[in-house]
């Protein structure tokens, strides 16, 4: 199962609560532990499927080859609220080395001291973060100042389109600004009555991925001010984020009308979604739909590109919103030192990262392996290793209380695409000044 399918049901896990509530060790309290001695870590992981599991397997094994010395146990499926309890219990059962899919719950797993900094372990190995790993993916692993998590695959955001109906609307090429690509959204949509028989794009917050940050995503915003502030009021981005939405979603039929048509599409994660079945001509997506799209073989040929960007930013198309999976060393570990040996293997090792990636069909985590000639796949989803490696594109910021803020923007939007809340300007005043009190209350 695709990594974002994980972080879509875990953003506000019972763990963002228990995170936020309870300091479960000390970051930074150092290692004193021989890896080059004979012992045994605990690593757990969140995934599931057979073929994760067998891939995070061969990874694990791909380690032990190269230190034989170092034992590893596995233990997989193991969400967020599990590992957070046996952060804080400790103990020789509890995991010296953790992954989570939740990249929003990094500034809570390094504010409460969950996980140890990784800054002195990269220091000491001689690798620096900021050149091995692509911008997005090195900003997600860390908050103030503190280091606790690399990044172990990710996720990158592009557009998918059906060629056929392009190539039948006379459009020749996927669009590269917002204004072109709300005048392809209004060509692709063939109305039925009250219905449609294509729709030219999906624009609702509901409508699969299309969530706010990923939206904003694209306008490259600052969501925090240099005082830890929300930015939401005062950022343009947001405004021109929120008013491209909205109009969509009026150009395109309206609130209802979509979210009528919506409730008649097919399930994000089976074979009927409505980009497979050609019932929406474009699909805000991860690289993850690639594949599932051509396993359910539709009966046209499917297209990608980076998503739009704004009309003022076109030197910047290519970028997109990344996020993906997260390793730590527990802070209450006493083989710290070994845990680092398999962190920095699976995070850094660049065969290790291409094996990986090749195997789970996630984007690699390194810009070497980004570039690596073993990596394995469909000539389309070179688009997803580009947006990865592009210095422009973004990511959305830790947070002390993990992913609450993107939830209460979130919520905004919903509220603004179906009219409840008319007024943008003084619904993102109000908005940000809610984040500010939920994370002074976190503090």
């Amino acid at each position: 199962m695709p990594v974002a399918v994980r972080k879509a049901a875990l953003v506000l896990t019972t763990s963002a609560i228990l995170l936020s509530t309870a300091c479960t060790g000390q970051s930074g309290s150092g290692a004193s532990d021989d890896a080059s001695k004979e012992t045994t870590i605990n690593f757990w992981h969140a995934w599931s499927a057979p073929s994760e599991v067998k891939a995070v397997q061969a990874l694990v094994d791909g380690f032990e080859k190269k230190h034989p010395n170092i034992h590893v146990d596995v233990v997989g499926n193991v969400t967020d609220d599990k590992i957070n309890q046996a952060l804080r219990a400790g103990g020789d059962k509890a995991p010296d080395v953790i992954s989570s899919f939740t990249t929003n719950n990094v500034g809570k797993f390094c504010s409460s001291g969950a996980l140890t900094d990784l800054n002195p372990f990269f220091k000491k190995s001689g690798i620096d973060p900021t050149t091995t790993f692509p911008k997005a993916m090195n900003e997600y692993t860390q908050f103030d100042g503190d280091r606790c998590a690399a990044p172990l695959l990710g996720d990158a955001y592009g557009l998918y389109y059906n060629k056929t109906a392009f190539a039948k609307a006379g459009i020749k090429s996927p669009p590269r600004t917002w204004s072109e690509f709300e005048a392809d959204a209004k060509k692709l949509t063939i109305a039925k009555g009250d219905s449609y028989t294509q729709l030219g794009f999906m624009p609702n917050y509901h409508g699969w991925e299309s969530t706010t940050e990923h939206y904003f995503g694209q306008f490259s915003p600052t969501y925090f001010d240099a005082d830890g502030k929300s930015n939401l009021a005062k950022d343009p981005a947001f405004k021109a984020g929120f008013t491209l939405q909205k109009r969509l979603v009026d150009e395109l039929g309206g609130f209802r009308r979509l979210e009528k048509f919506r409730s008649t599409l097919g399930d994000e994660w089976g074979p009927k979604h409505p980009f497979q079945t050609g019932q929406v001509a474009m699909q805000l997506d991860g690289e993850w739909r690639l594949g599932m799209a051509m396993e359910a073989k539709p009966d046209f040929e499917i297209g990608v590109a980076p998503l739009p960007v704004p009309d003022d930013q076109a030197a910047q198309y290519g970028k997109g919103y990344i996020t993906g999976t997260i390793a730590g060393i527990a802070a209450n570990s006493s083989k710290q030192n070994a845990a680092w040996e398999l962190v920095k293997y699976m995070t850094t090792d660049t065969d290790a990262v291409v094996d990986f990636s090749n195997a789970i069909h996630n984007v690699p985590s390194t810009l070497a392996a980004l570039k690596s000639p073993k990596l394995k796949y469909d000539p389309r989803f070179k688009t997803f290793l580009d947006i990865a490696a592009n210095p422009a594109s973004t990511t959305t910021p830790a947070s002390i209380n993990g992913g609450v803020y993107l939830v209460t923007i979130q919520q905004f939007g919903y509220d603004y695409e179906s009219g409840k809340a008319k007024d943008l300007a003084s619904g993102l005043a109000a908005t940000a000044a809610q984040i500010d009190t939920d994370i002074a209350q976190a503090k």
